[in-house]
């Protein structure tokens, strides 16, 4: 499954980059996506396939750190793709006729600054705060990977601090983006559904 995950979304970059006719905004974000989930797959499948295959249990507290990290980042990321995927869709759809001048490559590249900048100052707070911690319960992670509550648990002092910021985490930039695409697909549906006829609906819905 890891080799196909890899091949599959270097086959994506590949024909993108190779395809003139795909060089626009919901291409070079679907390849934002096939970057993130390369780094998120990353992340976890070779550690989890050495667990497996090489029997090797163990990890150095700064890299379960740095594994945490990446996975956390990632998703937010990944998360905020979607939103931009979303609001590409919905430009293409309610103003089309000006697409090409509100999503130009500049913007794109600003929105995936963005989400990079916003994935990685979102979750550091975590990474800083997992590093002064005194850890002196057992040092055993029952997953096949480094997860957020799993490093809270192994510490032994007040983490409050921590888990409260996840959850503010989880419900403040999941929840506002799962509310931003939801609210572009409804306008997009409400845009569909104004069309007079049946093929410029089924066509408009196509895109």
């Amino acid at each position: 499954m890891y080799t196909i995950a890899i091949l599959g979304n270097f086959t994506i970059l590949f024909i993108v980059k190779r395809e003139p006719s795909l060089h626009g905004p919901m291409y070079y974000f679907l390849c934002m996506l096939t970057v993130s989930d390369l780094v998120l797959s990353t992340s976890v499948l070779p550690r989890t396939l050495s667990i497996f295959w090489l029997n090797s249990r163990e990890i150095d507290f700064s890299a379960c750190l740095t594994q945490v990290y990446f996975i956390q980042c990632f998703s937010v990321i990944e998360s905020g793709i979607f939103v931009a995927m979303a609001l590409d869709r919905y430009v293409a759809i309610c103003h089309p006729l000006r697409h090409s001048t509100i999503l130009t490559n500049p913007v794109v590249a600003k929105i995936g600054l963005a989400l990079v900048l916003c994935g990685s100052i979102v979750r550091l707070p975590f990474l800083l705060l997992a590093r002064r911690w005194p850890y002196c319960r057992t040092n055993i992670i029952p997953h096949t990977y480094c997860d957020h509550i799993a490093v809270v648990k192994l510490a032994c002092n007040n983490t409050h601090i921590s888990r409260y910021y996840g959850l503010f985490v989880v419900f403040f930039v999941t929840g506002l983006d799962v509310l931003f695409i939801a609210v572009s697909y409804t306008q997009i549906l409400r845009a569909i559904f104004s069309l007079p006829t049946k093929d410029a609906r089924l066509k408009t819905f196509g895109t």
